[in-house]
């Protein structure tokens, strides 16, 4: 699964989104990536976070807050 998503005040930027299974090699742990690319290079991203899976829902859950406490 993936998703791009446009970067807001950017040209060509966009948000990539998807899920890796063994990230840093044979058995370890899944992750979501996300990468920002200013160029619109959703493979080759600028800047990329890895969030292991296990910590999803808490990492949601952080992002709803931040939304609702700032008025997003």
């Amino acid at each position: 699964m993936s998703k791009i998503i446009p970067l807001s005040s950017s040209q060509n930027g966009v948000i990539s989104i998807k899920k890796i299974d063994e990230p840093y090699g044979k058995g370890s742990k899944p992750v979501v990536s996300i990468g920002i690319s200013l160029n619109g290079d959703a493979e080759n991203p600028d800047w990329k976070a890895h969030i292991p899976v296990d910590n999803l829902n808490e990492v949601i859950e952080a992002l709803k807050e931040v939304k609702e406490k700032e008025g997003l």
